[in-house]
């Protein structure tokens, strides 16, 4: 008898609509196709959430966080309505309101301030995509008090790209995964830029590349690298500077282009009585000079034809100036850099450092290949090849996060240098607007008038001691004391201090407190009780010490308890956002994309995206920029500004089909039908790279010209990599006692020792740290990017709590097993945590994953959920301030350079400990604050459609 085959249907529809845009739960920005049915009621609702595999960014990949997007959603503890604060602050006690009592509100409190003062408003956002609008609603406003999440996350990484080479890591560029053949990564959590980065090593294993890790943790991309160097905290730079040491003593350095790309050959004075000590020696119209070889005399670094002198030396006016490849090759090949002087410190042997020195030059020497691809430079010469270096790099926040963090940074980017990595075939590889001159950015603004907007943007790069923010008598200008004596260069502004210093009134009190998307109550400071202390403390009169708090957020984290007024956000499916080449946008190495969110489904809860209450708030206030001359509305919501706002001519947050009929690329006049052209092209825009522009972008004509035809410049900006960066050297001569702008007496030292316009390596471990021995990390876990994953129903199930992982040796010294508790104590505090042995790790390192643990009745979650009993924070042991010194002085737990916050320099002790009680539960156990939002249920189940 025959048998039949059952007829399946293998692949049911799952939608009756497909709706396109741009994911939001980390910061890839991945494509999605959002499926859509109609349930019983007749309303569209979201059933399935896939990858678009048109999308430049992901090419159809989705992650788990991706796909979970579904749940978040639909999370239970989304916000639901305004709310204004009704019990004392951290309660959670709320009444909601409508949107204009709310709006009222928030206008009565913000209009006195900018009449007033309008450096008594505090308006930091976390980590949101729209930084060049809420910069821009700052601005108008007139605080000087503005910034993003930026100086507690990777400040340290993008400014010592910038400095040093245009551009850093992660969203300014990426490794050429097509020819690359060793990618060596450096402190990358998997949570950042996971589609491309799996992606990548995917690409590159299959082809036989090989992948060097070097982070303390062995886990996600670590845990597939073919090389895991499992170095000790802090120390990577020490470890750059002897691969550096290494190379430059055998000789192996591409000297080609360092003569023609970099200042290398740049001349330095080196006079010690000279005013411009250690400054580059520059023509009439500032060009720094090189000598010729060809003539042997000085000339301009562009001069066509010119032929730069690596080891130049120049005597003008009695002084001798040298060039910098001299400076450097006196500085590292000391001894003190040698393998065998470092080895101990880095957690490696000397034997394995010239190995890894060795495997570096092999692969960029000995497999360097050309691509068949003519192209001309700035000079004007052209080169019939584009010469190859197979060698690729990748850093993120594990090197950002230490006091020298700025100077670590700094140094791998000079050995991507030093190899011709960089902008070469086979490198790392540059996206737009990146490459661009530090001297192409905005210098900070900070002068504040009453009933204006502030004299100009509010972060950028200082250029010397002439751009600090400070008032006329030498006191920070800003609340967080960015661009001062104590932080120069700190670009993305100092979050993590805001709160701390309006607390102390230093350098002055504040009025209104104004934040987005930041839970600096919980996960996003490094002080979590104390902040919690200085948010509810109270004055002699029993008035808040900090008056008036207004946050905004999706869901009741926790931090909503302690705003007096409550704005709710959106989810990002229900919203609209532009990411956009004025901030951070999708860009590829081989094109120009940007992209927007569009409310793909309508709220079913009176909430409203932040960005168009930013829009109706400036409106109701009548912010100049938002309004016409006759008081006017410019914009009615995000949405309309997207489309409409130009920030000069021709140019708009969207870079695609501008123009009255959608047919321009970057310049082009408003297009009324902007937002629906890129919704019917998938959410996002792509403007390809010729082929003869597509490596050597910062010295490459094509380039430049192409850059500036699609607006990215007004003018072709070519320029040199800065192995030396001049603006450390003017701070350093402002110490030494130079100029009319000086430090006071107290930070002379410190910005002589840790200004150094070479990369440099100092110990961080910090005053007070006297039997606190091991060191402490956390990193973020592929599934979840943010403390708003963990209320997600489908990635609870992933991470529901999270152990303190231990290292074999360490377990060992302590007698400690699988699930036994520890009390991990620091100078600062003390918790009591479950262990888990991790093998793969540092001998001398603890870690766990951040932002698991929950306060008991944040999120919608149950009081005994694991992650408010089991799970925890390290935060508890870190301080934003460093042990008192006893001078008096506040100095900051940051990088002395940038102010990032110095997260990773923690060092505790651990011991065995008792469960702490028939509970179990981990220690310290903050109590419950009541739930705006309730509780969710215990099981959220639902199906869309029949």
């Amino acid at each position: 008898m025959a048998h039949t085959q059952p007829q399946l249907d293998t692949s049911p529809p799952v939608s009756d609509e497909i709706r396109q845009t741009t994911c939001y739960m980390c910061a890839c920005r991945c494509g999605i196709n959002v499926h859509m049915k109609t349930d019983e009621d007749g309303q569209k609702k979201v059933a399935y959430i896939e990858g678009n595999r048109d999308h430049p960014v992901n090419k159809g990949v989705l992650c788990a966080k991706g796909s979970a997007g579904i749940m978040q959603h639909n999370a239970p503890s989304r916000l639901r309505a305004p709310m204004k604060r009704v019990g004392p602050r951290g309660s959670g006690k709320f009444e909601e309101i409508s949107w204009d009592e709310a709006l009222d509100i928030a206008a009565g409190w913000l209009e006195p301030i900018r009449e007033d003062n309008p450096e008594k408003l505090a308006f930091f956002t976390g980590r949101d995509q729209s930084q060049s609008f809420t910069s821009f609603w700052a601005q108008n406003f007139g605080t000087c008090n503005y910034a993003a999440h930026g100086g507690f996350c990777s400040v340290n990484m993008a400014t010592a790209g910038i400095y040093t080479m245009g551009g850093a890591f992660w969203e300014f560029g990426q490794p050429d995964w097509d020819h690359t053949k060793l990618f060596m990564l450096f402190g990358v959590a998997e949570d950042h830029d996971s589609n491309p980065i799996k992606m990548g090593i995917g690409k590159i294993k299959a082809r036989g590349a090989r992948v060097i890790g070097v982070n303390p943790i062995r886990s996600g991309y670590n845990a597939v690298a073919d090389d895991w160097v499992g170095i000790t905290p802090g120390t990577d730079g020490l470890f750059i500077l002897s691969l550096v040491h290494v190379l430059m003593k055998a000789g192996k350095i591409d000297l080609d282009y360092l003569g023609q790309f970099t200042n290398a050959p740049v001349l330095v004075n080196q006079d010690p009585d000279s005013p411009d000590y250690g400054l580059f020696l520059r023509d009439d119209h500032g060009a720094p000079l090189v000598i010729n070889r060809t003539t042997g005399k000085l000339a301009p670094f562009d001069m066509r034809g010119v032929r730069p002198d690596l080891g130049g030396s120049f005597e003008l006016n009695g002084i001798t100036h040298v060039s910098v490849f001299q400076l450097m090759a006196q500085r590292y090949l000391s001894d003190d850099y040698a393998p065998e002087a470092v080895a101990d410190r880095c957690g490696i042997s000397a034997k394995r450092i010239r190995a890894i020195a060795a495997e570096l030059a092999r692969v960029a020497f000995d497999e360097a290949f050309e691509l068949d691809q003519e192209w001309t430079d700035f000079r004007g010469e052209t080169h019939k090849t584009m010469k190859g270096r197979p060698v690729a790099m990748h850093s993120m926040r594990g090197v950002s996060a230490h006091a020298n963090g700025f100077q670590t940074c700094r140094a791998l980017h000079v050995l991507q240098i030093l190899l011709g990595t960089v902008e070469a075939p086979g490198g790392f590889r540059f996206k737009p607007p990146y490459p661009k001159p530090v001297e192409a950015h905005p210098a900070p603004h900070c002068r504040v008038t009453p009933n204006k907007p502030l004299d100009g943007p509010h972060l950028g790069f200082v250029h010397g001691p002439e751009h600090l923010a400070l008032k006329t008598d030498g006191s920070p200008a800003r609340i967080d004391k960015a661009f001062t004596w104590e932080n120069p260069m700190s670009s993305h502004g100092l979050m993590h201090m805001v709160i701390s210093n309006a607390h102390a009134g230093d350098p002055y009190k504040i009025d209104t407190l104004f934040m987005y998307m930041a839970n600096m109550s919980w996960n996003s400071s490094m002080n979590t009780r104390g902040v919690m202390e200085m948010l509810t403390d109270t004055d002699d009169n029993g008035d808040y010490v900090i008056p008036r708090i207004i946050y905004s957020d999706a869901y009741s984290s926790e931090m909503v308890a302690y705003a007096d007024l409550i704005l709710p956000d959106t989810t990002y499916l229900e919203r609209h956002d532009c990411i956009s080449l004025l901030d951070r946008p999708i860009c590829e190495a081989d094109g120009a994309a940007d992209a927007i969110r569009w409310p793909v489904v309508e709220p079913d809860r009176d909430v409203r995206g932040f960005q168009t209450v930013l829009v109706q708030l400036a409106n109701k206030m009548k912010l100049p920029g938002f309004t016409h001359e006759d008081g006017t509305a410019k914009w009615q919501d995000y949405a309309d500004y997207i489309v409409n706002h130009e920030r000069k001519p021709g140019i708009g947050p969207l870079a695609g089909f501008r123009g009255e009929n959608g047919d321009k690329v970057g310049r082009g006049e408003v297009n009324p039908e902007q937002l629906n052209k890129y919704i019917e092209n998938g959410g996002f825009f792509v403007e390809h790279i010729p082929a003869e522009a597509s490596y050597f972008k910062p010295w490459n004509m094509a380039y430049q010209d192409w850059a500036v035809n699609l607006g990215l410049f007004d003018s072709p900006q070519p320029y040199l990599f800065q192995l030396y960066v001049e603006p450390l050297r003017k701070f350093q001569l402002a110490a030494e006692g130079h100029g009319e702008r000086q430090p006071p007496d107290h930070l002379r030292d410190r910005i002589r020792q840790t200004m150094d316009p070479l990369p440099i390596w100092y110990e961080t471990d910090q005053q007070g740290n006297e039997g606190f021995t091991v060191n402490a990390l956390t990193q973020r876990p592929m599934a979840m990017y943010h403390s708003w994953g963990t209320q997600n129903a489908w990635l609870r199930q992933i991470h529901g709590r999270n152990p303190l992982y231990v290292p074999t040796k360490l377990m060992r010294e302590n007698g400690l097993s699988d699930g036994d508790w520890a009390k991990v104590t620091s100078p600062h505090g003390e918790i009591t945590v479950p262990v888990m042995e991790m093998a793969a790790l540092n001998e001398n390192t603890v870690w766990t994953w951040n932002a698991i643990g929950k306060r008991k009745g944040a999120w919608a979650l149950e009081e005994n959920a694991p992650e408010a009993t089991k799970g925890f924070l390290l935060n508890h042991l870190i301080h934003e301030l460093l042990p008192p010194k006893g001078d008096g002085l506040r100095w900051a737990n940051s990088d002395p350079i940038t102010g990032q916050a110095a997260w990773f320099d923690l060092k505790v002790k651990i011991e065995k400990a008792a469960a702490p009680d028939d509970l179990s539960e981990s220690q310290p156990a903050i109590p419950a604050q009541a739930s705006p939002v309730g509780t969710g249920p215990k099981d959220l189940t639902w199906k869309v459609g029949k």
